[in-house]
């Protein structure tokens, strides 16, 4: 699966049980709408709130445009949720992250013989009586040949990670699919067909199977989908139209039509919301709420712990930082809980760890790391950084200077380092900036992207994460560019063997423990800092109800959603 990363991480810089969410769902002025039978916001007891509200029609924005339908070939974030709506998928999520069969008609496990004991064999048992939107029916077929897109060389799918395990992949009958496997791979339920990150989505044959290649098929600006939804319009630059699906083997959903609009500014985005030309604007950003948007009549909003993370990652192949006590210090040079009131307006969970609050393998048990300069210079004297002339710190001639890169036009980036300055100045260590376009900041190390190149000390951005706890994407050993996302090249030893040892651990519990090592492993060694859990604000038109979005997949469960 590719995690909402790299490729992601242009849109995120600011441009087994679960825990429950702690959700805030509040109108602005401070009244509850929360509806007490099942957490979901609410209207009015009676009649609609607003009466610019368009009965049974959503109208949402995330201020993104887009380049394709297809989530096979595209893995921008604005698309992952409209697919969640529109496409067919063998596993959803909840609103506590936790699996839901969708097409399958169970999520495999090994206690009801999905997963092999040697869980080399993933079985999927497909539902019948199941129709793709333009009334052809859907089988078993659909699946393997969905399966052979993927791994088509010739189709420009932009990650294979979990799916180059797959040795065969058996249609015993129109109705069961078996995957065959090298080696366990437990992630293995959230990566094959599932809304759970960036996934590809299950294709129609009859559509697509006699293609050489799907990149340019027509299909990729219409498709057709299994979900509560269809596409009936993609007008491109302004919006997506999607309408209720008649053919949906759950039945049709409460709303009629969902319409995307396409609102690449976000001063624009606040207009047409206080104009009332919008219902939703998801995912809001932070210091726009905050200081414009509360107070808005008529809407409410969700704020609540999402799968994402902001860290400031090192390079500790670079000289300056390659002594984990200097990194450890600037963690305690760092005041955290300050950056989030005064750069982020608040927003944001306060962490030692990338699990999300809500995930179940965010481990209760690791202490918070205080801000404590004096902690911070005591480390750096060990280390052999004394105080130059200027207050700058220099060792062996060279002075404890870091480079930050950072993307141009991203205000949020720009603030955290300037805060940061004044702070680590305070412990003798000094900044220097490096902008760079997003295009080439993010760009594949072969082509040159200085961030898997290594031309940096200090990055900041997001990372997002998944269900089940794998993280070896961002931290094992072989992952290192050119041949993986492990930019702060950073090789533990313990902490790589708990990464391979949760691929053959199927149930959470025991996943819980490999994780629990890794997060050890990264407070002791520092190779990025977790500035903070990221918090997701929904705001809505206040008569939108039903609405319950988990934090993996917030439009998985639109069926009973109405406004």
């Amino acid at each position: 699966m590719l995690r909402r990363s790299a490729a992601a991480a242009l849109c995120l810089l600011f441009s087994a049980c679960t825990q429950n969410a702690t959700t805030t769902a509040t109108r602005p002025g401070g009244s509850a709408l929360i509806d007490e039978s099942n957490g979901a916001p609410a209207a009015a007891a009676t009649g609609r709130v607003n009466a610019w509200t368009h009965p049974h029609v959503l109208r949402w924005t995330s201020s993104e445009d887009i380049s394709s339908l297809n989530p096979t070939l595209n893995t921008q974030g604005v698309l992952v949720r409209l697919s969640e709506m529109t496409m067919a998928w063998l596993i959803k999520w909840d609103h506590s992250n936790n699996p839901v069969a969708e097409l399958a008609t169970e999520v495999p496990s090994k206690a009801n013989g999905g997963i092999s004991q040697d869980g080399l064999t993933i079985t999927y048992h497909i539902r019948k009586g199941v129709k793709w939107s333009d009334g052809a029916p859907f089988d078993a077929d659909d699946v393997v040949f969905s399966f052979h897109a993927v791994m088509n060389p010739a189709n420009n799918v932009t990650s294979r990670t979990g799916w180059d395990l797959i040795t065969s992949i058996d249609e015993p009958d129109k109705y069961t699919v078996a995957v065959h496997l090298k080696k366990p791979y437990s992630p293995f339920i959230e990566t094959f067909f599932s809304t759970a990150g960036a996934n590809p989505c299950l294709m129609p044959k009859h559509i697509l199977g006699n293609l050489p290649n799907i990149n340019n098929a027509p299909y990729n600006s219409l498709p057709v989908g299994i979900g509560p939804f269809k596409y009936t319009k993609w007008e491109r630059g302004q919006r997506v139209v999607m309408v209720a699906n008649p053919l949906y083997f759950r039945g049709a959903p409460k709303l009629q039509e969902v319409d995307y609009e396409i609102i690449p500014d976000l001063n624009t985005t606040l207009t047409e919301l206080q104009a009332h030309q919008l219902d939703m604007w998801y995912p809001t950003p932070g210091s726009f709420f905050v200081t414009k948007m509360q107070n808005m009549n008529g809407f409410a909003f969700i704020k609540q712990p999402g799968f994402l993370f902001n860290h400031l990652s090192f390079n500790v192949t670079r000289p300056v930082l390659s002594d984990p006590r200097v990194r450890l210090a600037l963690k305690y040079a760092s005041d955290r809980a300050s950056l989030i009131r005064k750069v982020f307006h608040g927003i944001g969970i306060l962490q030692e760890q990338p699990a999300p609050k809500t995930a179940a393998y965010y481990d209760n048990g690791i202490a918070q790391v205080p801000y404590d300069l004096n902690k911070a210079n005591q480390l750096l004297d060990a280390a052999g950084w004394k105080p130059g002339p200027d207050g700058i710190r220099v060792k062996n001639g060279a002075r404890l200077s870091v480079q930050f890169i950072t993307n141009t036009g991203n205000p949020v980036g720009d603030s955290v380092i300037e805060v940061l300055r004044s702070m680590w100045k305070q412990a003798g260590v000094e900044i220097t900036v490096k902008h760079y376009a997003s295009s080439l900041l993010f760009a594949s190390y072969a082509d040159n992207g200085p961030l898997y190149r290594g031309n940096w000390d200090v990055a900041f951005f997001a990372w997002g994460l998944g269900a089940s706890g794998d993280e070896s994407n961002l931290f094992a050993c072989n992952q290192i560019p050119p041949s993986g996302q492990n930019i702060v090249h950073w090789c533990n030893k313990r902490a790589d063997k708990a990464m391979s040892d949760l691929f053959a651990h199927y149930d959470q519990t025991d996943r819980n423990k490999d994780d629990a090592i890794l997060f050890e492993e990264l407070n002791k060694d520092v190779p990025m800092i977790v500035q903070n859990g990221r918090e997701d604000v929904f705001f809505f038109n206040a008569d939108l109800k039903g609405y319950r979005p988990g934090g993996l997949a917030p439009f998985d469960d639109m069926q009973n959603v109405d406004i």
